[in-house]
């Protein structure tokens, strides 16, 4: 037997300032409303109770709520109305008034018993997508999901010209590709030029088109290195050759990146430059090998300090002898190679040997490894396990706080 399919009239509705109605305020509410604010409407709220976040935004005056029990007339002057309270007798005597004064209504227990159904709805780059799959509900989703990852990917090209000649600096994330922000994957999905790091995710580059021109400036740690100068130079070169140029990064541009000093260059040559953050390593490596970096209770505080000079070279700006009296967490990134002079001057300046001491290498990808030990013995800890650059090590109670079963 073939499945009845609903029909719908797909249409945009203009709801800036226009009052509408939502009857019930549970789990369904909470996910409706707020693109009901967005789009500007005058979300007035009916139920005797509330989720927490639909109080919320009653709290801050994103919406009316009025606590009480729906009652007929509560839809005079509305122009659309969700029925979503937890009684379907409730949602049905809604829908009838609705019906009776002309206003189109959505009913979340039972869509077709509605006048209208809210399609799978997605947003991406100022397109507001939506599809119906005529009460297929897991269709729709799946189809709208699809359809936003083309885009995200480039895939599917929504440009209606080309993007303006200029440079982004976008943090890909820890390592795994699935990490890099929604707005960092859309901008490398329309570059011309795309000029990666090492610690990039490099499968990322494998969805480029074959147009684009990729340029390697890796900084191999302690090793081959592209100059920074070099580097600024190719962005602004390609940049003026009318080329949308993506400047891919490891983690964050300006966590230890160097991202705001090709930021400062390309405004100093007069070439339109964004940045979009990334999901740092930092953080997202211990969150992977399952050490928080706070933990309620244990610490209420994370330094986060570059390794790349050692604690006595001249260089240094970072207080060690400070950091050696605090009592929370240390994250230390590129402090492999001088983990020895790191370790000896936080106990020379107040840190017990035997804090605990989490390394972990390639967080978030395939290679992760992940090494538990104390301060005391993680310089000979990490040479005995063979760890690499590049690892983050967080020093502190945190990093002996994974479940025992996951260690």
């Amino acid at each position: 037997m073939t499945k009845h399919l609903e029909h719908h009239y797909f249409a945009g509705l203009d709801l800036t300032g226009k009052r509408v109605v939502v009857v019930g305020a549970g789990t369904v509410a909470q996910r409706r409303v707020p693109r009901l604010i967005n789009s500007g409407a005058r979300v007035e709220v009916i139920a005797p109770e509330a989720t927490p976040a639909v109080e919320a935004m009653a709290d801050a005056g994103e919406l009316t709520w009025h606590r009480r029990p729906y009652a007929a007339g509560d839809l005079e002057g509305a122009w659309y109305v969700v029925a979503c309270a937890t009684g379907s007798e409730v949602n049905a005597a809604v829908a009838a008034e609705a019906e009776e004064r002309r206003i189109f209504c959505v009913r979340a227990d039972d869509a077709s018993q509605g006048t209208a159904v809210t399609p799978a709805v997605a947003q991406h780059g100022g397109l507001l997508l939506g599809v119906l799959a005529g009460g297929e509900h897991r269709r729709s989703a799946a189809v709208r999901d699809a359809l936003v990852e083309a885009l995200r990917t480039g895939v599917v090209d929504e440009r209606s010209e080309p993007p303006a000649p200029g440079v982004a600096l976008v943090g890909g994330g820890p390592g795994d590709p699935d990490l890099i922000t929604v707005r960092g994957r859309q901008l490398l999905g329309r570059a011309d030029v795309v000029i990666t790091d090492r610690l990039a995710p490099r499968e990322l580059l494998e969805e480029l088109g074959p147009h684009v021109e990729v340029v390697d400036a890796s900084k191999i740690p302690y090793g081959r290195a592209a100059n920074q100068d070099v580097i600024n130079s190719l962005l602004i070169e390609h940049a003026r050759a009318g080329k949308f140029v993506v400047r891919l990064k490891g983690g964050d541009p300006y966590l230890f990146g160097r991202g705001f000093e090709e930021l400062l260059a390309c405004v100093e040559a007069g070439v339109a430059v964004t940045a979009v953050p990334g999901i740092t390593s930092a953080f997202a490596a211990p969150s992977a090998a399952d050490v928080p970096v706070t933990h309620r209770g244990v610490a209420h505080e994370v330094v986060v300090v570059s390794g790349h000079v050692g604690p006595h070279d001249e260089q240094s700006l970072v207080d060690w002898p400070a950091l050696g009296r605090l009592r929370g967490t240390l994250v230390l990134m590129m402090g492999v190679k001088r983990i020895a002079e790191f370790a000896a001057v936080l106990v020379e300046h107040g840190r017990d040997p035997k804090s605990p001491v989490a390394v972990v290498q390639e967080g978030t990808t395939r290679n992760q490894q992940t090494l538990r030990t104390t301060l005391g013995e993680v310089a000979e800890a990490i040479r005995e396990a063979d760890i690499k650059p590049p690892a983050v090590i967080v020093v502190g109670p945190v990093a002996d706080l994974a479940p025992e079963s996951r260690r």
